[in-house]
């Protein structure tokens, strides 16, 4: 791989024209953002979605660092006189790191082996003559005993074979042709065989590893989910992981490699050959695979984490609605806050649901004289501790007083984090911990987005073995998951907090606090051009972030929709084709008028007229269309309830309404109204065969189910899709 190959090679991996691998490796060299050149630079990319960018960004750093690593490989062995026009053009030929490294292992420099101390003892021409199989007739230890040298450690023939055999398993092992065929040969043969401590398997831990207990897979067909599993419980120290291969078909592979003609030393380089097998290549080979298994399962696992977490960020705002917000618990009940629809505490208190009736009775009279005060007209309940007596209490107190009231089950995830942070001190001072929980708890369901972006992505639990991956590695994952979520929706520059600004493209954590300190400093922006008196935030930024940011209310109705500033003037030449002006844009009833002449529209003979490109036309005719537009408004709203279900409640056959809240690469967990998710297997996913649960269902997914299997003891409940009746898939 040489550096100028690095666009083509892009463009080949990724099936995309080289032009448009250029294109997007020259805008990132300048400084773009990847939401910026997805959104406004699509004449340029051949209108690549935010995703291909995403993978040409990590390619090219990845490949990048590939050739640089080349250039110090080529270095080191010219250092040693050893390069040759043969090796350097077999180095510059690979586009693999693994095999780069295979090339490059007898020229590394290592600590003292076992055959480097036989070289030291002379015993290379040895190893040499013996390589070389010529010697028919005679003794291979009469041909040896011309090597021993006591002074050097060669006292007998004997010892001078077993030195030059050393040297002859390090050549064998340092073969790169044959260590990727054998990795080839183990990837697709061998199987990974776990066996459980038996001093453990009583314990409640060893209960969990118990289908671990004599299991054995071929390493292809090893799932994600699989491997964590069984790399927590070796590193718990209840399993125990072995690699397990047929010796004999690999040891013929490596004799068919290195065995040419019989010779008065084949046996001797037969005994080379299993030495090298056992002693150098068989480890180093299984550390590889597992390494290779556990890094393409951690993939896997961010992979899931960061598609649930952007589901999980997109879903729906219940906007609108005043929300009482109860965080459960039982010792020291249940912290209750009452939010407006802007997410202003109105009002906060504790409940005592489950201190007996009176406690209970009492609880019912304050929550029911609140709701009327402040017109609540959602409760959110936290999905913790003591959240079926909570909801059973706002079920009731729905019912018995006939309010237009209905609940909600919010994942609290991350809640106890975000109200000790130092983010909630600051956004909610006059409240102590508990009642910031309850806080957030009401406010995940007016805005999902801006709530949940002042959590640590982890702490928001939507995937799985989120604590066994490279933790580096899932959090700039989950940054850029939160980045491509918070740039596809836009903020509101006059009510969006620092945790939400900072996320935008071009802004950093300074500059968000800036924009908040200004803002409170001089009041509401008039308009996003204004953003340019804010510290630190130049015309660059200016330019990555200004499409994202919106102000309802402007001065200027343009800084209101996703139009970029620099499109201004495109987006006024276009109204004036369509005989349309900016004031329809603030006008209800003129921006009917303006939607029906946006739809006879036709954008390319706009884009022709006005000599632009007919992406970026048609994205101001569908900003102009809607300004100031929420894309999650297009989605279904989250599911509430009036009436609670027990799980006694339940019977296998019943049809259920839930909402999805978790997928893994075995199944989905699916809310349906209870403390306890019910499960549908990727086996009850669909009457096709589903490679993933991802591509049948996505967080936040409202869904009829059939329950299929209750276990009231252990809290569990079976669902499916594929077994619905016809009428109510319909």
């Amino acid at each position: 791989m040489l550096a100028e190959n690095i666009s083509s090679s892009i463009a080949k991996e990724l099936k995309i024209n080289p032009h448009q691998s250029d294109a997007v490796i020259k805008l990132l060299d300048e400084g773009n953002t990847i939401p910026f050149i997805s959104r406004y630079r699509k004449e340029a990319t051949g209108e690549l979605d935010e995703e291909k960018i995403r993978l040409i960004s990590e390619r090219l750093t990845y490949l990048r660092n590939f050739v640089k690593r080349q250039e110090e490989i080529l270095g080191r062995i010219e250092e040693q006189g050893k390069l040759t026009d043969e090796l350097r053009a077999a180095i510059e030929a690979t586009a693999k790191l693994q095999e780069l490294e295979d090339i490059y292992l007898p020229y590394k420099q290592k600590k003292r082996t076992r055959a480097s101390i036989a070289k030291e003892k002379g015993l290379e021409p040895l190893s040499a003559a013996m390589l070389l199989q010529s010697e028919r007739k005679g003794d291979a230890k009469e041909y040896a005993s011309r090597f021993i040298n006591e002074e050097k450690g060669v006292a007998s023939a004997d010892d001078a074979l077993a030195g030059a055999m050393d040297i002859i398993a390090e050549a064998i092992s340092e073969d790169a042709a044959l260590r990727q065929q054998l990795r080839r040969f183990l990837w697709n043969n061998a199987f990974l065989i776990t066996s459980l401590d038996s001093e453990k398997e009583e314990t409640e831990l060893g209960q969990t590893y118990l289908m671990y207990k004599e299991y054995r897979e071929l390493v292809r067909t090893l799932p994600s989910h699989r491997v964590l599993a069984i790399n927590r419980g070796e590193k718990q120290e209840c399993l125990k992981v072995k690699l397990e291969a047929d010796t004999d078909s690999i040891i013929n592979k490596i004799e068919s490699s290195w065995l040419k003609d019989e010779s008065i030393f084949t046996a001797y380089i037969k005994d080379a050959i299993t030495d090298s097998w056992k002693r150098l290549i068989a480890p180093s080979l299984e550390r590889e695979i597992r390494s290779q298994l556990t890094e393409d399962a951690e993939k896997q696992a961010i992979h899931i984490f960061g598609t649930n977490l952007k589901q999980l960020l997109l879903q729906a705002p219940l906007a609108g609605h005043t929300v009482m917000g109860l965080d459960p618990g039982y010792r020291t009940g249940c912290k209750m806050a009452i939010v407006n629809p802007t997410g202003h505490v109105i009002d906060h208190g504790v409940l005592y649901i489950t201190h007996g009736e009176k406690g209970a009775s009492e609880s019912a009279k304050k929550a029911l004289a609140l709701i009327k005060k402040h017109n609540v007209t959602l409760i959110s309940i936290g999905n913790g501790t003591a959240s079926l007596e909570t909801e059973e209490f706002a079920a009731k107190l729905i019912k018995d007083n006939s309010l237009n009231v209905h609940y909600i089950i919010t994942n609290e995830a991350g809640a106890s984090v975000y109200s000790a942070s130092p983010l909630a001190k600051e956004e909610l001072p006059d409240y102590d911990v508990t009642i910031r929980g309850a806080v957030s708890i009401a406010r995940r369901v007016q805005d999902p987005l801006a709530e949940l972006v002042k959590i640590e992505p982890k702490a928001i639990g939507v995937g799985q073995y989120q604590h066994d991956v490279n933790q580096k590695e899932l959090s700039g994952s989950l940054d850029q998951t939160i980045e491509s979520a918070v740039n596809h929706v836009g903020v509101e520059l006059n009510t969006a907090s620092p945790a939400l600004l900072k996320h935008i493209a071009g802004i950093n954590a300074t500059i968000a606090k800036n924009i908040v300190a200004y803002r409170n400093e001089n009041g509401a922006f008039k308009s996003r051009r204004e953003l340019l008196k804010v510290a630190r935030l130049g015309n660059a930024a200016f330019t990555q972030c200004a499409g994202f940011l919106r102000i309802a209310g402007a001065e200027f109705p343009l800084d209101n929709t996703p139009v970029h500033p620099e499109s201004y003037p495109l987006a006024e030449a276009v109204l004036k084709k369509l005989n349309a002006s900016l004031d329809m844009l603030t006008d209800k009833k003129q921006l009917e008028l303006l939607q029906a002449k946006i739809k006879l529209a036709d954008p390319e003979k706009l884009a022709h007229d006005l000599s632009a490109g007919v992406p970026t036309v048609k994205d101001i005719l569908d900003a102009l269309a809607k300004p100031g537009r929420d894309p999650r408004e297009d989605l279904p709203a989250p599911l509430t309830r009036k009436a609670i279900v027990k799980l006694s409640d339940i019977k296998p056959g019943t049809i259920m309404k839930g909402t999805v809240r978790n997928i893994t690469d075995f199944g989905v967990f699916v809310d349906i109204g209870i403390k306890t998710a019910g499960l549908i297997h990727i086996s009850e996913l669909s009457t096709r065969r589903v490679k993933h649960p991802l591509d049948v269902v996505s967080v936040g997914d409202i869904l009829d189910v059939l329950v299929i299997t209750v276990d009231e003891k252990r809290g569990r409940i079976g669902l499916s899709l594929k077994q619905l009746p016809k009428e109510a898939i319909s």
